[in-house]
């Protein structure tokens, strides 16, 4: 996935997110969604992490393309 594709799958991905959310304004959401919410909080994580990779190889004289998507388990201990 390219840095192109990358932006644009994390504007989707925010899109669905922030509609999730203004949907529910004042209201809880649903177990489902609040499983999706934490989903997309995910695939955001890995796909911003999978685009630090490419912009830390470039930086370095490497080719961005090499830069390997990690696992959720890897990206969210990032967190911890």
């Amino acid at each position: 996935m390219n840095d192109d594709e990358l932006h644009r799958r994390i504007d989707e991905l925010v899109t669905e997110e922030h509609k999730l959310e203004r949907a529910h304004v004042g209201q809880a959401l649903s177990e489902g969604e609040q499983q999706r919410l934490a989903d997309l909080g995910v695939q955001l994580d890995r796909y911003w992490d999978l685009l630090r990779q490419r912009d830390a190889r470039r930086r370095a004289g490497l080719d961005p393309d090499d830069a390997e998507e990690r696992s959720a388990d890897v990206v969210e201990r990032y967190r911890q």
